[in-house]
């Protein structure tokens, strides 16, 4: 069962649309600044890659929604990349074999309103106490599964709806399912993809303590520097990715315009750490060669990466040595770049963002560059792509990883149409 891409939509720090973000992320263009959307003197990481503003949803009425309280940031945001990819597709949503897949995470503010108590009172408040204090709308905000829920009811998507929750990996996961259940024949199409805004004093403030996040308050757009000797953590962003994924015979029934293909996806989990990936690349290996097969491919068909690289130490260097054992000597030929260099990490949706950002590459046959990349890291020894974007004539097909905290990961394997 071959399984299509026809419709496309994204909104990051850099771009409000695909084609606006494709062209900064080509011309190196960074969306990391400031956080102006609360206080963060006092924190030690001052800085993330945001959204300038939020463009406005105009396929739906959305009024009742919001006076319910059931349109957060996070919903606006999938919303945003679901009416540029319905209209990119032109298909009819509606009906039972139309299915959703979304990456998304929730329950942060049943988090905070339980640190806040706990701060408060210098007690243990319950998950089920904090929930309580929680008006209906912010408690059905909360689920994972709510951006989900809104998107499929909007267009009247009355098959399978699937919520991913694994972190930096949910995205990745998603379309990984939408694949399956459109190679089982549940569905003719699935709008899948991710969102997530992780510009929040609980989540910014939360990663600093882990001691997760870059602290380079001096040089924000200089902070995400993927395989770089120099890179001290990663840059919290936000945003949505969104693809409408078909069989190929629904959508060639219908005139469609086929913009890429989804040929394979492997999943698969480290069995290590919570916080760290595994030094020898095992979890990596795994789900590259787990995609390599599914897609029915070797490593030697495969010319671009676009890498995890989250420009923290231990993650470029578990995805470097996966990508070298997964490819042998033909890792020396590869591409390979980090989105993350210049958006920052969108954990829940960075998988379907730079999924969409692989597929422009495989449309135009250009890769853009590593950010930062400006001492690279010995033990990091890909061609990572510093300084300038890269042409990359006859480039058909290329690889999608997210790696998640946890320990899962998600690889896809996407061709040019």
């Amino acid at each position: 069962m071959n399984v299509v891409v026809t419709g496309l939509g994204c909104v990051t720090p850099v771009g409000a649309d695909v084609e606006s973000t494709w062209a900064a992320l080509q011309a190196g263009t960074s969306g990391v600044r400031g956080i102006d959307r609360f206080d963060a003197s006092a924190f030690d990481t001052r800085f993330a890659a945001q959204m300038p503003s939020l463009p406005p949803v105009e396929r739906w009425d959305l009024e009742p929604w919001r006076q319910a309280d059931l349109v957060d940031r996070k919903t606006h945001l999938l919303l945003v990349a679901a009416q540029q990819a319905l209209a990119q597709s032109g298909i009819d949503a509606r009906g039972p074999r139309v299915g959703v897949c979304i990456g998304s995470e929730g329950g942060r503010k049943l988090l905070e309103r339980v640190a806040v108590r706990a701060a408060e009172h210098h007690g243990e408040p319950t998950l089920e106490r904090a929930a309580g204090m929680l008006p209906p709308g912010e408690l059905a905000r909360s689920r994972p599964g709510h951006p989900a829920r809104v998107l499929a009811s909007l267009v009247g998507a009355e098959g399978p709806t699937r919520t991913v929750a694994t972190a930096c990996t949910s995205a990745g996961g998603a379309i990984a399912e939408a694949l399956y259940l459109l190679r089982a024949g549940h569905v003719d199409a699935v709008l899948a993809g991710g969102t997530d805004t992780l510009v929040e004093a609980f989540m910014v403030s939360g990663f600093s303590l882990l001691g997760a996040l870059s602290t380079r308050n001096d040089d924000p757009q200089g902070a995400s520097r993927p395989f770089d000797r120099h890179r001290d953590g990663f840059v919290l962003g936000e945003g949505a990715g969104l693809l409408v994924l078909e069989r190929e015979d629904h959508a060639r029934a219908r005139g469609a315009n086929v913009l890429g293909r989804l040929l394979g996806a492997g999943l698969s989990n480290n069995a290590y750490r919570i916080t760290d990936s595994p030094p020898d690349g095992t979890g990596p290996l795994v789900s590259m060669t787990a995609a390599l097969r599914d897609a029915g491919i070797g490593p030697q068909d495969v010319g671009y990466i676009n890498a995890h690289g989250t420009s923290t130490a231990m993650n470029d260097l578990s995805e470097t040595r996966g990508i070298r054992r997964a490819f042998g000597p033909h890792a020396d030929r590869l591409v390979v770049s980090s989105t993350k260099s210049m958006i920052g990490h969108l954990v829940a949706a960075c998988g379907a963002v730079e999924a969409v950002v692989t597929l422009m590459s495989l449309r135009d046959g250009v890769v853009h560059p590593t950010l930062n990349l400006t001492t690279p890291d010995p033990d990091c020894d890909l061609d990572c792509v510093p300084g300038e974007a890269r042409a990359v004539p006859g480039l058909s097909v290329a690889i999608s990883n997210a790696f998640g905290f946890g320990g899962s990961n998600a690889s896809l394997v996407l061709g040019r149409a």
